[in-house]
C-alpha cells in the first residue's frame, strides 16, 4: 500500500508545476545565474595572445587539454576569467573538513550549530583565496613560460592573479546564491553546466574522427553502448538502499494509547554522492594544468611527477582510486551520515533497532553496516571513474567524456529532480492545508446560532 506522500508524488503534473510560483522563481533564478557563469567563461584574461592560445589548445585538444577544457566549461581553453573554475573552493573544503576531524577546537566549533557552521564557512573562504592565489600565480608563470603572453612581466602576472582569483570568488558567491535562493546544489550545478556545455563539441569531434576513418564504426558503437550502460549503472547504484528496520514502542498521549510502529532507516549504497570523485579530481588536476601551459619547459620535479602520475599511468590510476575510496569513507562518516547523531536521534525519539540496545550499541551497529555498504559504494565510484580512463589511454579511444563527468552529470540531475519534486510536494501540502482551513471557516460561518428554548 503506497503512502500518502508516494501517492501525491505519483500525481505530480505540469498543472501542479504551473501553480508553484515560488518553485518557478527559484528555477528562473538558478538559470539566470548559470547563464552569467557561461558568459564569464568567454571573457578573456588580459594580456593573453589569443592566436597563440588557440594554436596551442588545438594541439593539446587531443590530449589532457581537452579534458581540462571540458571540466572547466571551456574557460581554461579560452583562458577566461573563470579559468580556475570552482576547484580552489572544493580543495579548500577538503582541507577544512580534514582539519575539522583532527583539530579539537574546530571539531568543537562544528558542534556549536549555525554559528559554528558560519565560522567554518568563513575559514573555507579564506582557504579558497589562498589556494586561488597560489594556483593563479602558477598559471601566470606557466603562461609566460609557454609564450602565451603579449608582455610578460610583473604587471602581467598581477593582472592574471587578480582576474583569476576574482573570478573564482565570484563563482563561489554564485554557487552559494543558487543553493540558498535557487534550486539544487550551486557548486555541483556550476560543474554540471560546465561539463554539459562542452559535450556537443566533444561529440562533434568524436564523430568527425569517425567520418575521417580515424576511428572505426565498431569502436564508435562500442563507446556509445558503454556510455549508455554506465549511465544506467550509475542511476541504479545511486538509488540503491540498505534499509534498517526501526521499531517504536507503544506510547500514551493523554488518554489515548498508540500502538508501536515500525519504519525503516534508509542507508544509500553511496551516501557521499559525487563529492569523492570531485575531491579526487581537484587534487589531480593542478599539476596537469600547470604542465599543460608550460609546455616542454617543465622542471625536473614536475617532469618526474608527470612521468609517474600522468593520466593513464598505473600510479595515477592507483592514486585516483585510493583518493576516491578515502573521500567516500571520510565524507560519509563526517558529513553525510554521522552514526553518533543518528543513534542519539533514535534514542531521543524512543526508536530502536530490534535486537540492538539504544545508544552506543546502536552507533556501533550503524558504523558496522555503513562500513560494509561503503565497500560496494566506494568500489562502484572507483570503477565508474577509472573505466573510461583505462579505455581512453590503454586502447587509445579518443573520447573525452570521462567517468567522473558521467557521474557528476547523472548525480546532479537526479539530485535536482528530487529537489524539484520536494518543492512540488510541499506546495501541494500547503494547498491542502489552505483548503481545509477555508472549509472549516465556511462551516463556522454557515452554522446557524441555536435558539434558546422559549419559556412558558
Amino acid at each position: 500500500m503506497a503512502s500518502a506522500a508516494e501517492q501525491m508524488a505519483a500525481n505530480l503534473s505540469w498543472s501542479a508545476f504551473g501553480k508553484a510560483t515560488e518553485l518557478r522563481q527559484r528555477i528562473w533564478f538558478t538559470i539566470g545565474l548559470l547563464v552569467i557563469y557561461r558568459l564569464g567563461t568567454y571573457i578573456p584574461v588580459p594580456g593573453i595572445d589569443g592566436g597563440a592560445l588557440r594554436n596551442f589548445m588545438d594541439q593539446a585538444q587531443a590530449g589532457i587539454g581537452g579534458i581540462l577544457s571540458m571540466f572547466t566549461g571551456g574557460a581554461l581553453g579560452r583562458m577566461g576569467v573563470f579559468a580556475l573554475g570552482i576547484m580552489p573552493y572544493i580543495s579548500a573544503s577538503i582541507i577544512v573538513q580534514l582539519l575539522t576531524s583532527m583539530v579539537p577546537s574546530l571539531e568543537q566549533l562544528k558542534k556549536e550549530g549555525e554559528q559554528g557552521r558560519k565560522k567554518i564557512n568563513q575559514y573555507t573562504r579564506y582557504g579558497t583565496v589562498a589556494l586561488a592565489l597560489f594556483q593563479a600565480f602558477g598559471l601566470a608563470k606557466s603562461l609566460e613560460a609557454g609564450g602565451l603572453a603579449h608582455d610578460p612581466g610583473l604587471f602581467f602576472q598581477a593582472s592574471v592573479v587578480i582576474t583569476l582569483v576574482g573570478g573564482t570568488m565570484f563563482l563561489m558567491w554564485l554557487g552559494e546564491q543558487i543553493t540558498a535562493r535557487g534550486i539544487g546544489n550551486g557548486i555541483s550545478l556550476i560543474i554540471f553546466v560546465g561539463i554539459v556545455a562542452e559535450i556537443p563539441a566533444a561529440l562533434a569531434n568524436f564523430f568527425a574522427q569517425g567520418r575521417s576513418g580515424a576511428i572505426s564504426t565498431p569502436v564508435i558503437l562500442g563507446v556509445i553502448v558503454m556510455v549508455v550502460a554506465v549511465i544506467a549503472f550509475v542511476v541504479f547504484m545511486e538509488r540503491a538502499l540498505r534499509k534498517i528496520r526501526i521499531q517504536y514502542p507503544r506510547r500514551q498521549v493523554g488518554m489515548k494509547i498508540y500502538d508501536g510502529q515500525s519504519s525503516h532507516l534508509p542507508i544509500k549504497v553511496n551516501p557521499a554522492g559525487v563529492i569523492p570523485a570531485i575531491f579526487a579530481s581537484s587534487l589531480l588536476l593542478l599539476p596537469i594544468t600547470i604542465s599543460t601551459f608550460s609546455g616542454n619547459q617543465t622542471g625536473p620535479i614536475m617532469s618526474t611527477i608527470l612521468a609517474y602520475f600522468g593520466p593513464g599511468q598505473p600510479l595515477y590510476l592507483i592514486f585516483f582510486a585510493g583518493m576516491i575510496v578515502f573521500f567516500a569513507y571520510f565524507y560519509t562518516h563526517n558529513v553525510s551520515f554521522k552514526s553518533d547523531d543518528v543513534a542519539d536521534n533514535l534514542k531521543n525519539q524512543g526508536g530502536f533497532i530490534p535486537g540492538i540496545r539504544p545508544g552506543k550499541r546502536t552507533e556501533e551497529y550503524l558504523d558496522y553496516v555503513v562500513n560494509r555498504v561503503l565497500v560496494i559504494g566506494a568500489a562502484y565510484l572507483a570503477a565508474v571513474c577509472l573505466l573510461p580512463e583505462i579505455i581512453r589511454h590503454q586502447w587509445s579511444v579518443p573520447f573525452y567524456f570521462g567517468g567522473t563527468s558521467v557521474l557528476i552529470v547523472v548525480s546532479v540531475t537526479m539530485d535536482t529532480i528530487n529537489q524539484v519534486q520536494s518543492h512540488l510536494l510541499a506546495h501541494q501540502y500547503e494547498g491542502l492545508i489552505e483548503k481545509s482551513q477555508l472549509r472549516g471557516k465556511r462551516k463556522e460561518g454557515s452554522a446557524k446560532p441555536r435558539r434558546a428554548p422559549s419559556r412558558r
